[in-house]
């Protein structure tokens, strides 16, 4: 060994100074084997530790081991629940030949053996292995093998892998002493990462918090609030997927808002509470993690997350009750949730439902003032005006009588008549003023609260225009269906429509109830496509004596037509 250039390595370990932990120093400078070999190994632990986002900090680590103890291939393989793996990161594998293998490991042989018993492995030929267990086609050969754990301080993170000395040798005892060193600097740097991005993160919880519960006391758009959340969230954890579901009764909910891979095919969708994280998150009133979520065997549907791995799903809750559910994915094969990622999420989750709660009551009160506005109009209607037009009625009568000329004598019934007419459509619009006051038993009512509903799919509020004794002259069987034919227009609509407006129109006209939803949206596809749903709708109508019309807007959106009689036999 040359002399003086292992004691310049010794020299630059110890001019670190405290930039290395103690015990690390003293393995550096154990380990001068030779000055090339002091050199890059102390290259490789600084280099590991000039990172601070974990996933560069562990391809770093990865890759400098490979050097360090010129190996072909290396791997680092991040520890699950289970005695699995919940990451792995390989070296040396082409991308064609990772294609050509599928699957990453999940811990099987003797990687879920160093996983289960963290200590430094050395084998000549792994396949002897009594834990060995193949190689899945397409795999290149590996025979030397050479693995060591990853400690943040007494806890197991991970383990090194690494095979193929090259040169066809075998790893050495220094070999395994080079690696545990550059280990133990791994997990330094990886605590130094981790808490980098822990306070990172929660800085940036903080202001999407500020954000979300700006926008909601300012009276932002609950949709475009909802909108914030996924995103903020999403972004934070860089989740591939984002899902907002509500609570659908029982422990189910149903799908408000999704973002990012796949996102229109869960758009509407039921989740059941017992076979899906969200609806599991909702029964439990805490957060629920799955590793792999497609392979997850709590998970019923898990056909329906397909190109997805780790997944969480966190409740909106408040301390009175549950707003909703949270659910974010990653890409199959990307880093699992952790416990420290999903800690501060909840926190966001929380204060995100507990703004929600707030801006309802604030609402709440709002409406009980609207309401009692409402009333005093119903009684100034209805003693004032009903009772002038009435007397006005009464006096025309009177003259009536007196009238001689056929047709002045007309002209006068027409005039009562319409003071008649006027009267009813004032009664009515008391009727609706009063009937708000009691939810959902008035037609104008309900279809108002769908219309409602329906803007937090769309991203915008529809146009709703309503006219006509509504709440008088509709039976409660056509009303039934109106409100159902309304629902499932505007849910056809936010699925298929990319639409930006739309319109709802309904009125009674005559002795007919006509209800119009216009949107300005991508227009009904040339080959028809699905119709189940549009078919149901006018199977609804005939049954009723009607009949619906879909057609095309001058502007290239779909117009729904559904006019049924109000009385039918």
């Amino acid at each position: 060994m040359d002399t003086d250039g292992a004691t310049h390595a010794r020299e630059a370990c110890r001019d670190l100074g405290g930039m290395l932990p103690e015990n690390l120093r003293r393995r550096l400078e154990a380990v001068m084997r030779s000055p090339a070999e002091a050199a890059l190994l102390l290259q490789a632990v600084m280099a590991v530790g000039r990172e601070l986002e974990l996933s560069q900090v562990l391809r770093r680590i990865v890759e400098s081991a490979v050097v360090v103890v010129d190996a072909e291939y290396g791997a680092l393989g991040v520890a699950g629940g289970g005695g699995r793996l919940a990451q792995f990161l390989p070296v040396g594998v082409t991308e064609e030949q990772r294609e050509a293998i599928g699957s990453l490991p999940r811990g099987h042989g003797i990687l879920g053996e160093l996983i289960r018993h963290p200590r430094p492995l050395r084998l000549a030929d792994l396949s002897e292995h009594p834990s060995s267990y193949g190689f899945p086609p397409n795999h290149p050969p590996m025979r030397s093998f050479l693995g060591v754990p990853i400690r943040i301080r007494d806890k197991v993170f991970g383990t090194l892998y690494l095979t193929e000395k090259r040169g066809g040798g075998v790893f050495d005892a220094e070999d395994e002493v080079a690696l545990s060193t550059l280990a133990v600097a791994a997990g330094v740097a990886i605590e130094n990462a981790r808490m980098y991005t822990l306070t990172r993160d929660r800085q940036r919880w903080q202001e999407a918090s500020n954000e979300i519960v700006s926008g909601l006391l300012s009276g932002t758009d609950d949709a475009r609030v909802l909108h914030m959340i996924v995103d903020r969230s999403s972004r934070i954890l860089t989740a591939d997927l984002a899902v907002l579901a509500l609570p659908a009764g029982g422990s189910s909910v149903r799908v408000s808002l999704a973002s990012g891979m796949n996102a229109e095919t869960y758009h509407g969708l039921t989740l059941s509470g017992e076979g899906s994280l969200a609806g599991m998150a909702l029964d439990a009133g805490e957060p629920i993690i799955s590793a792999d979520v497609t392979h997850d065997a709590r998970v019923a549907d898990r056909l329906r997350w397909k190109g997805c791995g780790p997944a969480v799903a966190v409740p909106m809750a408040t301390r009175h009750r549950t707003c909703g559910v949270l659910l974010l994915a990653r890409r199959q094969g990307g880093p699992a949730f952790t416990e420290d990622e999903t800690a501060p999420l909840r926190t966001f989750a929380g204060q995100a439902a507990l703004a929600m709660e707030l801006t309802e009551r604030r609402r709440s009160a709002e409406q009980v003032a609207l309401l009692e506005e409402r009333d005093r109009i119903a009684r100034d209607l209805h003693d004032l005006a009903i009772q002038r037009l009435f007397a006005t009625g009464m006096t025309l009568q009177s003259v009536v009588r007196l009238v001689e000329q056929p047709h002045v004598s007309d002209r006068l019934v027409r005039a009562v008549d319409d003071l008649d007419e006027t009267i009813k459509i004032i009664r009515s619009s008391i009727f609706g003023l009063r009937a708000r006051d009691r939810p959902g038993q008035g037609l104008r009512v309900r279809v108002a609260k769908e219309v409602e509903q329906a803007a937090r799919t769309l991203g915008f509020q529809p146009l709703l225009r309503m006219g006509g004794l509504i709440d008088t002259d509709v039976p409660v069987d056509v009303a039934e269906q109106a409100v159902v034919v309304l629902g499932e227009a505007l849910t056809n609509v936010a699925r298929h429509a990319r639409a930006t407006s739309v319109d709802v129109s309904l009125m009674v006209e005559g002795s007919w109830l006509a209800l119009v939803v216009s949107d300005d949206g991508v227009g009904m596809p040339e080959d028809g496509g699905p119709r189940s749903g549009l078919d149901n709708l006018a199977r609804r109508a005939e049954e009723l004596g009607g009949e619906m019309r879909v057609g095309p807007t001058s502007g290239g959106g779909t117009r729904l037509e559904w006019r049924v009689p109000l009385r039918h036999w």
